[in-house]
Protein backbone atom coordinates (compact mmCIF):
# COMPACT_ATOMS: atom_id res chain seq x y z
CA UNK A 1 0.00 0.00 0.00
CA UNK A 2 1.11 3.87 0.34
CA UNK A 3 0.34 6.80 2.70
CA UNK A 4 -0.46 9.72 1.58
CA UNK A 5 1.29 12.51 4.10
CA UNK A 6 -0.21 15.68 3.47
CA UNK A 7 0.84 18.69 2.09
CA UNK A 8 1.53 20.40 5.79
CA UNK A 9 2.60 17.24 7.63
CA UNK A 10 5.78 17.53 9.54
CA UNK A 11 9.03 15.31 9.21
CA UNK A 12 8.16 14.40 12.94
CA UNK A 13 4.68 12.74 11.86
CA UNK A 14 6.44 11.33 8.57
CA UNK A 15 8.96 9.61 10.74
CA UNK A 16 6.37 8.56 13.37
CA UNK A 17 4.55 6.71 10.62
CA UNK A 18 7.62 5.27 9.09
CA UNK A 19 9.01 3.90 12.56
CA UNK A 20 5.55 2.30 13.23
CA UNK A 21 6.06 0.79 9.82
CA UNK A 22 9.14 0.13 10.54
CA UNK A 23 8.70 -1.82 13.99
CA UNK A 24 5.78 -4.04 12.69
CA UNK A 25 8.57 -5.43 10.17
CA UNK A 26 7.35 -3.69 7.09
CA UNK A 27 9.71 -1.67 4.22
CA UNK A 28 9.27 1.10 3.70
CA UNK A 29 10.05 3.63 0.79
CA UNK A 30 9.99 7.39 0.94
CA UNK A 31 9.22 9.22 -1.67
CA UNK A 32 8.87 12.88 -1.58
CA UNK A 33 7.21 15.04 -4.39
CA UNK A 34 6.60 18.94 -4.70
CA UNK A 35 3.44 19.11 -2.64
CA UNK A 36 3.52 15.74 -0.99
CA UNK A 37 5.38 12.86 1.04
CA UNK A 38 4.66 9.08 -0.21
CA UNK A 39 5.32 6.76 1.85
CA UNK A 40 5.46 2.98 -0.01
CA UNK A 41 4.75 -0.07 2.14
CA UNK A 42 6.01 -3.87 1.30
CA UNK A 43 4.75 -6.17 3.33
CA UNK A 44 1.60 -7.88 4.47
CA UNK A 45 -1.15 -5.64 2.71
CA UNK A 46 -3.78 -7.09 5.06
CA UNK A 47 -2.00 -6.79 8.42
CA UNK A 48 -1.18 -3.45 7.50
CA UNK A 49 -4.68 -2.54 7.01
CA UNK A 50 -5.28 -3.22 10.67
CA UNK A 51 -2.25 -0.76 12.15
CA UNK A 52 -5.02 2.00 11.53
CA UNK A 53 -2.58 4.22 10.01
CA UNK A 54 -5.00 6.25 8.31
CA UNK A 55 -5.45 8.07 11.70
CA UNK A 56 -2.06 9.22 12.65
CA UNK A 57 -1.36 12.58 12.65
CA UNK A 58 -0.49 14.21 9.13
CA UNK A 59 -1.65 10.72 7.24
CA UNK A 60 -4.37 12.14 4.04
CA UNK A 61 -5.28 8.85 3.17
CA UNK A 62 -4.11 4.98 2.69
CA UNK A 63 -4.35 3.59 -0.85
CA UNK A 64 -4.00 -0.05 -1.72
CA UNK A 65 -1.48 -0.87 -4.96
CA UNK A 66 -3.10 -3.72 -6.63
CA UNK A 67 -0.15 -3.87 -9.40
CA UNK A 68 2.39 -6.78 -7.95
CA UNK A 69 4.70 -4.63 -8.55
CA UNK A 70 4.65 -1.36 -5.93
CA UNK A 71 8.02 0.40 -6.18
CA UNK A 72 8.02 0.89 -9.68
CA UNK A 73 4.45 2.00 -10.22
CA UNK A 74 3.51 5.34 -10.77
CA UNK A 75 0.92 4.77 -7.81
CA UNK A 76 3.88 4.60 -5.59
CA UNK A 77 5.53 7.85 -7.14
CA UNK A 78 3.46 10.04 -9.64
CA UNK A 79 6.45 12.54 -10.98
CA UNK A 80 8.71 10.35 -13.77
CA UNK A 81 12.11 9.13 -12.29
CA UNK A 82 14.88 11.39 -13.55
CA UNK A 83 18.34 9.63 -13.42
CA UNK A 84 21.37 11.72 -13.52
CA UNK A 85 24.35 10.11 -14.32
CA UNK A 86 27.36 12.87 -14.77
CA UNK A 87 26.24 16.19 -16.55
CA UNK A 88 23.46 13.70 -18.48
CA UNK A 89 19.60 13.45 -17.15
CA UNK A 90 17.76 9.97 -18.42
CA UNK A 91 13.80 10.29 -18.15
CA UNK A 92 13.27 14.16 -18.62
CA UNK A 93 13.08 16.41 -22.22
CA UNK A 94 16.19 14.71 -23.79
CA UNK A 95 16.24 11.47 -25.90
CA UNK A 96 19.17 9.83 -25.48
CA UNK A 97 21.04 7.85 -27.70
CA UNK A 98 23.37 5.27 -26.52
CA UNK A 99 25.63 3.79 -29.40
CA UNK A 100 28.41 1.78 -30.27
CA UNK A 101 29.29 -1.91 -31.45
CA UNK A 102 27.90 -4.94 -30.37
CA UNK A 103 31.15 -6.34 -28.92
CA UNK A 104 34.43 -4.90 -28.19
CA UNK A 105 36.71 -6.37 -30.64
CA UNK A 106 39.60 -4.50 -30.74
CA UNK A 107 41.41 -1.44 -29.41
CA UNK A 108 41.29 0.68 -32.63
CA UNK A 109 37.40 -0.81 -33.43
CA UNK A 110 36.39 0.62 -29.91
CA UNK A 111 37.95 4.15 -30.58
CA UNK A 112 36.70 4.69 -34.32
CA UNK A 113 33.38 3.89 -33.54
CA UNK A 114 33.07 6.11 -30.48
CA UNK A 115 34.67 9.16 -32.03
CA UNK A 116 32.21 8.38 -35.05
CA UNK A 117 29.02 7.56 -32.46
CA UNK A 118 30.08 11.15 -30.64
CA UNK A 119 30.77 13.42 -33.56
CA UNK A 120 27.08 12.41 -34.38
CA UNK A 121 25.61 13.11 -31.21
CA UNK A 122 25.43 9.82 -28.70
CA UNK A 123 25.90 10.57 -25.35
CA UNK A 124 27.13 7.31 -24.15
CA UNK A 125 28.90 4.65 -25.67
CA UNK A 126 27.54 1.29 -25.69
CA UNK A 127 29.58 -2.00 -26.12
CA UNK A 128 29.90 -5.90 -24.95
CA UNK A 129 33.16 -6.97 -22.79
CA UNK A 130 31.17 -9.83 -22.07
CA UNK A 131 29.24 -11.25 -24.10
CA UNK A 132 25.97 -14.00 -24.43
CA UNK A 133 25.96 -15.77 -27.24
CA UNK A 134 23.76 -18.91 -28.13
CA UNK A 135 27.08 -20.80 -29.39
CA UNK A 136 29.44 -21.45 -27.17
CA UNK A 137 31.94 -21.45 -29.88
CA UNK A 138 31.23 -17.92 -30.71
CA UNK A 139 33.00 -14.98 -30.21
CA UNK A 140 32.66 -14.11 -26.17
CA UNK A 141 33.97 -10.70 -25.80
CA UNK A 142 37.53 -9.50 -24.29
CA UNK A 143 36.54 -9.54 -20.89
CA UNK A 144 38.32 -7.08 -18.28
CA UNK A 145 40.50 -6.28 -21.91
CA UNK A 146 37.66 -5.18 -23.37
CA UNK A 147 36.55 -2.83 -20.56
CA UNK A 148 39.97 -1.35 -20.49
CA UNK A 149 39.33 -0.36 -24.07
CA UNK A 150 36.04 1.23 -23.20
CA UNK A 151 37.68 3.24 -20.35
CA UNK A 152 40.21 4.76 -22.89
CA UNK A 153 37.30 5.68 -25.15
CA UNK A 154 35.42 7.47 -22.51
CA UNK A 155 38.25 9.32 -21.51
CA UNK A 156 39.35 10.57 -25.24
CA UNK A 157 35.43 10.99 -25.90
CA UNK A 158 33.74 12.09 -22.49
CA UNK A 159 30.72 9.34 -23.79
CA UNK A 160 29.69 7.44 -20.99
CA UNK A 161 29.56 3.91 -20.51
CA UNK A 162 27.00 1.36 -21.02
CA UNK A 163 28.16 -2.30 -20.92
CA UNK A 164 26.59 -5.53 -19.22
CA UNK A 165 26.89 -7.61 -16.70
CA UNK A 166 26.49 -11.73 -16.62
CA UNK A 167 27.23 -12.87 -13.70
CA UNK A 168 26.75 -11.69 -10.08
CA UNK A 169 30.96 -12.59 -9.72
CA UNK A 170 31.52 -9.65 -11.95
CA UNK A 171 29.76 -7.29 -10.82
CA UNK A 172 32.44 -5.43 -9.03
CA UNK A 173 34.49 -5.21 -11.92
CA UNK A 174 32.26 -4.74 -14.31
CA UNK A 175 30.82 -1.65 -12.18
CA UNK A 176 34.56 0.12 -11.88
CA UNK A 177 33.99 0.67 -15.37
CA UNK A 178 30.46 0.67 -16.67
CA UNK A 179 28.32 4.30 -16.03
CA UNK A 180 25.66 2.34 -16.37
CA UNK A 181 24.99 -1.20 -15.90
CA UNK A 182 23.05 -3.69 -18.49
CA UNK A 183 21.32 -6.61 -17.98
CA UNK A 184 20.10 -8.15 -20.79
CA UNK A 185 17.10 -9.80 -22.29
CA UNK A 186 19.01 -13.77 -21.02
CA UNK A 187 18.54 -12.29 -17.22
CA UNK A 188 16.13 -10.13 -17.00
CA UNK A 189 15.06 -12.85 -14.52
CA UNK A 190 17.99 -14.13 -13.45
CA UNK A 191 17.33 -12.71 -9.64
CA UNK A 192 20.72 -13.03 -8.10
CA UNK A 193 22.36 -10.96 -10.66
CA UNK A 194 19.43 -8.61 -10.71
CA UNK A 195 20.36 -8.10 -6.54
CA UNK A 196 23.71 -8.30 -6.99
CA UNK A 197 23.74 -5.32 -9.73
CA UNK A 198 21.52 -3.50 -7.50
CA UNK A 199 24.16 -2.97 -4.95
CA UNK A 200 26.65 -1.45 -7.30
CA UNK A 201 24.41 1.33 -6.84
CA UNK A 202 24.80 2.14 -10.43
CA UNK A 203 22.26 2.57 -12.83
CA UNK A 204 20.52 -0.34 -14.16
CA UNK A 205 19.46 -0.71 -17.99
CA UNK A 206 17.04 -3.61 -17.35
CA UNK A 207 16.25 -5.34 -20.56
CA UNK A 208 13.02 -6.46 -21.50
CA UNK A 209 13.05 -10.63 -22.07
CA UNK A 210 12.05 -11.98 -25.20
CA UNK A 211 9.33 -14.23 -23.61
CA UNK A 212 8.30 -11.74 -21.07
CA UNK A 213 5.21 -10.07 -20.21
CA UNK A 214 5.42 -6.48 -19.30
CA UNK A 215 4.16 -7.01 -15.83
CA UNK A 216 7.39 -9.75 -15.35
CA UNK A 217 9.31 -7.15 -16.21
CA UNK A 218 8.43 -4.47 -14.09
CA UNK A 219 8.88 -7.51 -11.81
CA UNK A 220 12.42 -7.53 -12.47
CA UNK A 221 12.55 -4.06 -11.59
CA UNK A 222 11.03 -4.47 -8.81
CA UNK A 223 13.90 -6.90 -7.52
CA UNK A 224 16.97 -4.25 -8.29
CA UNK A 225 14.69 -1.45 -6.29
CA UNK A 226 14.27 -3.56 -3.66
CA UNK A 227 17.64 -3.29 -2.82
CA UNK A 228 17.67 0.76 -2.61
CA UNK A 229 18.68 1.11 -6.12
CA UNK A 230 15.89 3.26 -7.56
CA UNK A 231 17.81 3.88 -10.57
CA UNK A 232 16.54 1.33 -12.87
CA UNK A 233 16.30 2.14 -16.89
CA UNK A 234 13.93 -0.22 -18.90
CA UNK A 235 14.65 -0.90 -22.45
CA UNK A 236 12.38 -2.50 -24.73
CA UNK A 237 14.54 -4.78 -27.09
CA UNK A 238 11.79 -6.78 -28.90
CA UNK A 239 9.43 -10.01 -28.19
CA UNK A 240 9.48 -13.47 -29.93
CA UNK A 241 6.75 -14.11 -32.05
CA UNK A 242 5.60 -15.96 -34.91
CA UNK A 243 6.96 -13.67 -37.36
CA UNK A 244 10.38 -14.92 -38.92
CA UNK A 245 11.02 -11.84 -40.91
CA UNK A 246 12.64 -9.62 -38.11
CA UNK A 247 14.88 -10.92 -35.45
CA UNK A 248 12.24 -10.06 -32.73
CA UNK A 249 8.93 -8.29 -32.87
CA UNK A 250 9.89 -4.87 -31.43
CA UNK A 251 6.73 -3.96 -29.15
CA UNK A 252 6.14 -0.34 -29.02
CA UNK A 253 3.27 -0.45 -27.18
CA UNK A 254 5.25 -1.22 -24.02
CA UNK A 255 6.76 2.42 -24.30
CA UNK A 256 3.00 4.35 -23.61
CA UNK A 257 1.91 1.35 -21.66
CA UNK A 258 5.18 1.55 -19.52
CA UNK A 259 5.11 5.44 -18.93
CA UNK A 260 1.29 4.63 -17.95
CA UNK A 261 1.65 1.97 -15.34
CA UNK A 262 5.47 3.33 -14.19
CA UNK A 263 7.25 5.97 -13.34
CA UNK A 264 10.76 4.57 -14.70
CA UNK A 265 12.49 5.75 -17.88
CA UNK A 266 11.99 3.14 -20.51
CA UNK A 267 14.60 3.37 -23.68
CA UNK A 268 14.29 1.40 -27.45
CA UNK A 269 16.48 -0.86 -28.33
CA UNK A 270 15.59 -1.32 -32.35
CA UNK A 271 18.70 -2.68 -33.45
CA UNK A 272 17.62 -6.35 -31.82
CA UNK A 273 14.34 -5.26 -31.94
CA UNK A 274 14.43 -6.17 -35.57
CA UNK A 275 17.74 -7.48 -36.33
CA UNK A 276 17.71 -5.29 -39.84
CA UNK A 277 19.90 -2.75 -39.86
CA UNK A 278 17.68 -0.98 -42.60
CA UNK A 279 14.64 -1.31 -40.11
CA UNK A 280 16.92 0.51 -37.45
CA UNK A 281 15.90 4.03 -38.77
CA UNK A 282 12.26 3.81 -39.26
CA UNK A 283 11.54 2.37 -35.69
CA UNK A 284 13.86 4.52 -33.81
CA UNK A 285 11.46 7.29 -35.02
CA UNK A 286 8.74 5.09 -34.20
CA UNK A 287 10.33 4.73 -30.80
CA UNK A 288 10.49 8.82 -30.16
CA UNK A 289 6.87 9.33 -31.43
CA UNK A 290 5.95 6.88 -28.73
CA UNK A 291 7.51 8.56 -25.76
CA UNK A 292 11.10 6.75 -25.89
CA UNK A 293 13.22 8.42 -23.39
CA UNK A 294 16.35 6.99 -25.50
CA UNK A 295 17.55 4.79 -28.39
CA UNK A 296 20.16 1.75 -27.87
CA UNK A 297 21.64 1.93 -31.73
CA UNK A 298 24.43 -0.91 -32.91
CA UNK A 299 27.11 1.22 -35.19
CA UNK A 300 29.92 -1.04 -36.16
CA UNK A 301 32.39 1.18 -38.77
CA UNK A 302 32.37 -2.50 -40.82
CA UNK A 303 29.39 -4.26 -40.43
CA UNK A 304 30.09 -6.91 -42.75
CA UNK A 305 33.36 -7.58 -40.72
CA UNK A 306 31.94 -8.01 -37.21
CA UNK A 307 32.25 -10.78 -35.05
CA UNK A 308 28.43 -10.43 -33.69
CA UNK A 309 24.93 -9.01 -34.97
CA UNK A 310 26.75 -7.31 -37.97
CA UNK A 311 23.65 -7.67 -39.78
CA UNK A 312 22.03 -5.27 -37.71
CA UNK A 313 24.42 -2.69 -37.19
CA UNK A 314 24.88 0.77 -38.80
CA UNK A 315 27.50 2.15 -40.96
CA UNK A 316 28.75 5.15 -38.83
CA UNK A 317 27.19 7.86 -42.18
CA UNK A 318 23.92 6.09 -41.39
CA UNK A 319 23.94 6.50 -38.18
CA UNK A 320 24.61 10.44 -38.59
CA UNK A 321 21.70 10.30 -40.94
CA UNK A 322 19.21 8.50 -38.08
CA UNK A 323 20.14 10.95 -35.81
CA UNK A 324 19.36 14.02 -37.86
CA UNK A 325 15.75 12.07 -38.74
CA UNK A 326 15.09 11.47 -34.89
CA UNK A 327 15.55 14.45 -34.12
CA UNK A 328 13.52 15.97 -36.58
CA UNK A 329 10.51 13.40 -34.88
CA UNK A 330 11.80 14.52 -31.31
CA UNK A 331 11.18 18.29 -32.04
CA UNK A 332 7.92 17.61 -33.30
CA UNK A 333 6.97 15.89 -29.77
CA UNK A 334 8.25 18.64 -27.77
CA UNK A 335 11.73 17.17 -27.09
CA UNK A 336 14.67 17.10 -28.39
CA UNK A 337 17.80 14.83 -28.94
CA UNK A 338 21.01 14.88 -27.44
CA UNK A 339 20.02 18.15 -25.42
CA UNK A 340 19.20 20.13 -28.53
CA UNK A 341 23.00 19.84 -29.79
CA UNK A 342 22.26 18.19 -32.90
CA UNK A 343 21.55 19.85 -35.86
CA UNK A 344 19.00 19.09 -38.64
Amino acid sequence: MIIIMGGKASMKEIKAVQSKLVQEGFTVHISKGVTRTIIGVIGDRTRAFTLSIDVMPGVEKVIPILNPFKLASREFKQDSTLIEIGDQVIGGKDVHLIAGPCAVESRTQLLECAFAVKEAGATFLRGGAFKPRTSPYSFQGLAEVGLEYMAEAKEKTGLLIVTEVMDPRLVPLVARYADILQLGARNMQNFPLLREAAKAGKPILLKRGSGATIEEWLMAAEYVMLEGNHQVILCERGIRTFEIQTRNTLDLNAVPVIKRLSHLPVMVDPSHGTGNWWLVSPMSRAAVAAGADGLLIEVHPSPGDALSDGQQSLKPENFQDLVREVSQVARAVGRVVNGARVGG
